[in-house]
């Protein structure tokens, strides 16, 4: 049985007249009379009864009418849906992001995104760089706010936004009131760092910029995320080197500090998957590519 055959119904059922229905259908009607026999035939009833004036739903017909509305209607939605899902006006896309990311430029993608594409589920994700290029290269995401260099040529990046580094210091601290402090002055500190896998790169840049002032920093903690960072800097703990941005979730006890020395950067990049099938994807880095040159 096909969808036409329960067009064909309908509109004799409705019009009682095959050559109303025929014109109606635009076809000639003894194609339609033979369509509905082939129909009659195919579920083994009649559906009519038919007289030299005059045609009438049977008893099966009256009951297989609005069943074939019914799914003519559900095939029509179904259809709408597979259009819109295909345009990316519909659907799910799920983002993978940082810490960094949420004090930064997600909020602002967010409501830009949910503004423009209301009918797309948009999840959200927090994982770690190393994280995100798992769940890209599986498709598990269709997109990262991450930290570049990753180990990956399969996936694509475009930097969007770029921070340097602060001190972060109890409140109590010798040196909290300074207006700037040199990474020497943080000699004798205890620090408290993320692990190095979350990002090798960044990790071993601050180390090298601590042996250029002449020291190793002595490492009391590593931990994840940034918050539980701040949370034991607050403790008193030890002190830390964060990107910039942490400022806006440092906790109660916490101040952050300008270093003195140039530092290097935090790059914040999107990430997606070149093999993704999700049409969401363009709409979704032209609204990064917006957001971001704004900032």
């Amino acid at each position: 049985m096909e969808l036409r055959h329960l067009r064909y119904f309908v509109a004799v059922a409705e019009e009682l007249h095959f050559g109303r229905a025929a014109q109606r259908l635009l076809i000639a009607q003894q194609p339609l009379s033979r369509q509905i026999r082939d129909l009659e035939a195919e579920i083994g009833v009649n559906l009519f009864h038919r007289t030299k004036r005059t045609i009438r739903l049977t008893e099966a017909g009256q009951v297989f009418l609005p069943e074939a509305r019914k799914t003519l209607q559900q095939a029509e939605h179904a259809i709408l849906l597979a259009q819109q899902t295909g345009r990316g006006e519909i659907g799910k896309f799920v983002v993978g992001f940082t810490g960094p990311a949420l004090n930064t430029v997600l909020p602002k993608i967010v409501r830009r995104f949910k503004e423009k594409h209301p009918n797309i589920e948009l999840g959200l994700e927090r994982l770690q760089t190393n994280e995100q290029v798992e769940a890209l290269r599986s498709q598990q995401i269709q997109a990262g706010l991450l930290h570049p260099p990753i180990n990956d040529d399969s996936l694509r990046l475009e930097v969007i936004h770029r921070e340097g580094l602060v001190a972060v210091l109890p409140d109590s601290h010798r040196l909290a009131q300074s207006e700037r402090i040199s990474i020497s002055e943080l000699a004798h500190e205890s620090f408290i760092f993320y692990p190095r896998h979350v990002g090798p790169v960044l990790y071993d840049r601050i180390l090298g910029l601590c042996q250029q002032a002449g020291f190793s920093p002595r490492i009391v903690q590593e931990v994840v995320p940034q918050q539980t960072i701040l949370g034991l800097v607050a403790a008193e703990i030890g002190v830390s080197l964060l990107h910039a941005s942490a400022e806006s979730v440092a906790p109660a006890g916490v101040v952050l500090r300008p270093l003195a020395e140039p530092t290097p950067e935090l790059e914040l990049a999107v990430a997606w998957n070149p093999e993704t099938t999700n049409p969401v994807l363009p709409a979704f880095l032209a609204i990064v590519r917006d957001v971001t040159r704004q900032l």
